[in-house]
């Protein structure tokens, strides 16, 4: 821990370490603040990538549902249950799936407000620490002052680099 500012550093080169110099200290503030911030913009993603694996899972769902609802609800039907294959009828298994369904959507919206508070986090920890993407240089440099969307989870998901000033 950096102890002037209560925070992990890093030695970021294979050199000496020159403790007494402000430049190191902040180069190794810097570098935690970046790796916080790359963290955070992981954790959003990741929460975007399982809402859309969920949302697959309730199309599933949605495609069973509809398929077993034409059918004569005294057919057998088979339905995997934590790995073992079971017989049951239509009409024990549709109520099953039904509910199945309405869980997942309940598991999106939280995962859509985990994301949205997410974002307001990244927005806020952004502009405390005065984070620039480099997309976001470049885009000024050009004369476009159109804000990137990237911490929001709205813009290309490439590794673009991350400035401290």
């Amino acid at each position: 821990m950096c102890k002037s500012l209560n925070a992990p550093c890093y030695n970021t080169y294979g050199g000496s370490e020159n403790k007494g110099t402000n430049s190191s200290i902040k180069l190794k503030y810097g570098i935690s603040v970046v790796a916080t911030f790359q963290r955070m913009r992981q954790e959003q993603r990741s929460m975007a990538s399982k809402a859309a694996e969920l949302e697959m899972e309730i199309n599933e769902h949605s495609l069973v549902i509809d398929t077993l609802k034409e059918v004569d609800p005294s057919r057998k039907c088979y339905r995997l249950v934590g790995g073992v294959l079971v017989e049951r009828t239509v009409k024990e298994v549709l109520p099953a799936l039904e509910n199945n369904k309405e869980q997942i959507s309940k598991i999106i919206e939280s995962l859509n407000t985990q994301m949205q508070a997410k974002g307001r986090e990244l927005t806020e920890y952004r502009e405390r620490y005065n984070i620039r993407l480099v997309s976001e240089d470049d885009k000024q440099g050009k004369g476009n002052t159109s804000q990137a969307k990237e911490s929001e989870g709205g813009g290309s998901k490439s590794g673009a680099g991350v400035l401290v000033s």
